[in-house]
């Protein structure tokens, strides 16, 4: 999934950490390029490979930014971009580029199409759908064959999360006539798509959760000296780090790897750096002692998130599943 771009992510991930230090609505995403990174340049996009979008993943992560990139941008671009030609695709690529029109994808769930192409079904958990200008909805024809559906009208119910920086929705459709019916080549690389995304996320707030700790460890004293001094501190922040290092290396496979190979890459990362980082939240979390519970440091936050990051798209257990799978 790497390309020509590789040499320019320092530099992209540098931009966005202070554009996400001041502001992460959807219009600055728009604005910086960032949801139409995948998006061919004749379209208004920038041409770009996931690697890139996996930069941008990282660091919204890193911020825990609310933000509907993951459903409006990762998601959808992949899936349209995953389409036969047509103008109703290339239409809603340029809308999604300029920010014209903000679509969410439903690729979960279990969504059919009659023969008198009536939509019907239900999904859960389908990131920011609630507000979304248009639905395009993974289904099976008549035939069985996958299509995508573009289709008014669906019943959208937001779902309650704990973890406030994501927004979820329960995605029903009761015979709704569609407005119109894409063909690609079926939505398994989505999924990879997807976990690897929530993976890159989880590995941005994982590190982001390193950098406060061992910064915390160096200024708060205990029995006066600084508790980054204890052995016990150093291995706790020593072990975040293997994790961290270790993820930061499957998720570089998985982003690099060929399409043979992406369904063992993908499951290895998501399985092993989503529930890593819950891991390092919460030794981030006790080592900040009483204030991580508070609001006063935020790390309630970046917990939330990781836990929430661990089910979605396939929990460590499902995708060690898909491992095992292979013996």
């Amino acid at each position: 999934m790497a390309g020509e771009f590789a040499e320019l992510h320092d530099d992209l991930r540098a931009v966005a950490a202070d554009v996400l230090s001041r502001k992460a609505d959807w219009a600055t995403l728009v604005a910086a390029g960032w949801v139409g990174l995948e998006v061919p340049e004749k379209l208004g996009g920038s041409g770009a490979t996931f690697a890139e979008v996996a930069v941008i993943c990282e660091e919204l992560g890193r911020a825990a930014a609310a933000s509907h990139y993951l459903g409006s941008a990762v998601l959808t671009v992949g899936l349209l971009n995953s389409l036969q030609d047509s103008e109703v695709r290339d239409g809603l690529l340029a809308d999604v580029a300029a920010g014209r029109t903000r679509v969410a994808a439903v690729i979960g769930g279990s969504f059919t199409l009659d023969t008198d192409r009536r939509l019907t079904g239900q999904a859960d958990f389908v990131p920011d759908a609630a507000g979304a200008d248009r639905l395009l909805v993974a289904a099976a024809d008549p035939g069985g064959a996958d299509v995508i559906v573009v289709a008014e009208g669906l019943t959208i119910t937001a779902q309650p999360l704990l973890d406030e920086t994501r927004s979820v929705a329960t995605v029903t459709a009761d015979g709704i006539k569609a407005d119109g019916v894409l063909r690609g080549n079926g939505t398994a690389a989505l999924h990879n798509r997807a976990a690897l995304a929530v993976a890159c996320d989880s590995l941005g707030l994982a590190e982001a959760m390193l950098a406060a700790t061992v910064d915390y460890a160096k200024t708060r004293t205990q029995f006066g000296r600084p508790i980054g001094s204890f052995q016990a501190v150093k291995h706790a922040c020593a072990d975040m780090l293997v994790k961290t290092s270790v993820a930061r290396a499957l998720i570089r496979e998985a982003v690099n790897a060929s399409d043979a190979d992406a369904d063992t890459a993908v499951a290895m990362a998501k399985s092993y750096t989503c529930a890593a980082a819950v891991d390092v939240v919460g030794k981030a979390l006790q080592l900040h002692g009483g204030i991580g519970y508070t609001w006063e440091s935020g790390i309630h936050v970046y917990l939330k998130r990781a836990t929430f990051n661990r089910s979605l798209f396939g929990s460590p257990a499902a995708h060690r599943r898909r491992l095992a799978q292979r013996y």
